[in-house]
């Protein structure tokens, strides 16, 4: 264990999001995700699985130590819902309020197409897996910059 970090940043999923670059896409996914497939095709070509947790959850945890892009317009995006563009289910709700938490203000999650979906999550740098099993519940988290002085 590590003092201040979630204990649900396991070793290879820190390593995952410390070596995005700025504007590099993470794909978050639920259990029905073509995760194994998609993964082989991204940057890294590694598919991270969290399993038993829900996506609110595993959203809580990366989004304390990503941060999101703020030079683009949609930095955080999700599968829309077949036949239906409108609808917001649950889980994608509560990831957004997860987003909002970590920003300190509402960001909106604009919808991707689900084949869209499918090939934006093969240009990401990585996929993560998620064990929550309700449909829907993937996303895309653009990677931004934490700027300073060097040390």
């Amino acid at each position: 264990m590590l003092r201040n970090l979630d204990p649900v940043l396991s070793a290879d999923l820190l390593w995952v999001l410390a070596a995005m670059g700025h504007g590099d896409d993470l794909a978050l996914v639920d259990a029905n995700h073509p995760a194994e497939t998609i993964a082989r095709a991204t940057t890294s070509g590694r598919l991270i699985r969290l399993p038993g947790l829900t996506m609110a959850r595993a959203a809580r945890a990366i989004l304390s130590v990503l941060p999101i892009d703020d030079f683009e317009p949609e930095p955080a995006r999700r599968m829309l819902v077949v036949d239906d563009a409108a609808a917001m289910p649950e889980v994608q709700r509560q990831v957004e309020h997860e987003l909002a938490r970590a920003l300190g203000r509402p960001e909106p999650l604009p919808g991707i197409e689900r084949f869209a979906f499918y090939e934006a999550a093969r240009k990401s740098f990585a996929v993560v897996q998620v064990g929550d099993p309700r449909p829907y519940g993937c996303f895309l988290f653009r990677k931004g910059v934490i700027a300073g002085e060097p040390g």
